[in-house]
């Protein structure tokens, strides 16, 4: 059992993940978030764990890892997950190419298959049968819901062991390895920095000099289906193919992205790719979109909800479309092509950001192997 302290700043998913790795290691964990519960990216998402947008490799292994810790959280903690996979629709040829040949390299290093329309359906009563050429089945997804999962994660922590949370505390000033919230400090051997805010507040100088932008992203609730009525899977439109990394092993995936330059270019325009997800209680999550910049309008643009509504409309039938919710998140974003950013501005203290809209999916994986370098495996 480790007698090593340590203090994690910022309870969004990279401070829960951090806290973790931690804590299972002996560390006593103290944690420090600035609002009185997590608000920010961590809850504003899908609730998606997606391994299928990973390329094979690190990626995709810290992904499936990510998966393994999530689910024993999950079943340990009482959270709500549902195991459902993916599926990606195909309603022109070349959508199907991409398809089959992300199966035809991947069939033995993933769980995928190429669906017939027959079979697809079968899946899925909620895909659109009209002009439906197949789909691209992934068995890897798993759907937590977001806004209860993250603060259930604080609780089971606390519960299991004895992490230490200071909620409506904003950390103003670290010097060596203590940390400052107003006239009150607290010393650790190890500091984490998980937050964006405090990444930017603390240490502005090296956040000005790192290639980082932020995401705005534009989401969307549905109301509860009628009778129970499950979708299934997550679904997702071709449009995807283009935005995730994990499909770029297929050879026509380029001349896909040209037609849809063509045919999609206001979407590609504001990053829209459109997925539904659906939680415990029937809702269906609806997004999403994606703009850059380091500020943003705090209001959401009308114009991309109804495109991100109308391409839906291309791949789903539902039940009731009605919308009860709409928001957006704002994530931290790399601009050099790395998936994280982990710095050590000082003896004792480790900055851990960037993950992008991989949070949900990359976290507990990243934090785990970052803490496992360090203070080794479990004994």
């Amino acid at each position: 059992m480790s007698n090593k302290t340590a203090i994690v700043i910022g309870a969004g998913i990279v401070g829960l993940a951090t806290a973790r790795a931690l804590a299972i290691r002996g560390h006593k964990v103290t944690v420090f978030e600035r609002n009185e519960r997590a608000v920010g990216a961590s809850i504003r998402n899908f609730g998606m764990v997606w391994p299928i947008g990973q390329p094979n490799g690190p990626l995709f292994d810290r992904a499936m890892l990510s998966r393994s810790i999530w689910k024993e959280i999950a079943v340990e903690a009482g959270i709500w997950h549902d195991e459902v996979g993916s599926l990606h629709m195909a309603y022109h040829e070349d959508e199907l190419r991409v398809m089959e040949e992300y199966e035809e390299i991947n069939r033995s290093l993933r769980d995928c298959s190429l669906l017939t329309p027959e079979q697809t359906l079968a899946k899925s009563e909620a895909v659109n049968p009209d002009g439906l050429k197949g789909a691209l089945w992934s068995g890897t997804e798993m759907i937590v819901e977001a806004r209860a999962a993250i603060g259930q994660i604080a609780q089971y922590l606390t519960g299991k062991y004895a992490v230490e949370f200071h909620w409506n505390t904003a950390i103003t000033e670290i010097s060596d390895t203590t940390v400052r919230s107003g006239t009150r400090t607290w010393s650790a051997d190890e500091i984490f920095v998980c937050g964006g805010e405090e990444f930017e507040t603390l240490y502005p100088e090296l956040f000005a000099a790192t290639p980082i932008t932020k995401c705005k992203l534009q989401m969307m609730r549905m109301i509860a289906q009628p009778e129970d009525w499950r979708i299934g899977p997550s679904l997702c439109g071709s449009l995807s193919l283009v935005h995730y990394p994990g499909f770029k092993v297929a050879p026509s995936l380029e001349a896909l992205r040209q037609r849809y330059e063509v045919e999609y270019a206001e979407y590609l325009k504001w990053g829209i790719h459109v997925m539904a997800a659906q939680n415990h209680t029937g809702e269906l999550t609806i997004g999403d979109s994606h703009e850059y910049g380091l500020v943003h309008d705090p209001f959401n643009k009308d114009f991309i909800n109804k495109m991100i509504l109308s391409y839906l409309g291309t791949f789903t039938r539902l039940k009731d479309t009605q919308i009860i919710q709409t928001w957006n998140g704002i994530l931290p974003k790399l601009t050099n092509g790395q998936t994280e950013l982990v710095l050590q501005p000082a003896d004792g203290v480790t900055i851990i950001n960037g993950l992008g809209g991989n949070g949900m999916t990359l976290s507990f994986g990243l934090c785990e192997q970052l803490i496992e370098a360090r203070h080794g495996k479990i004994a």
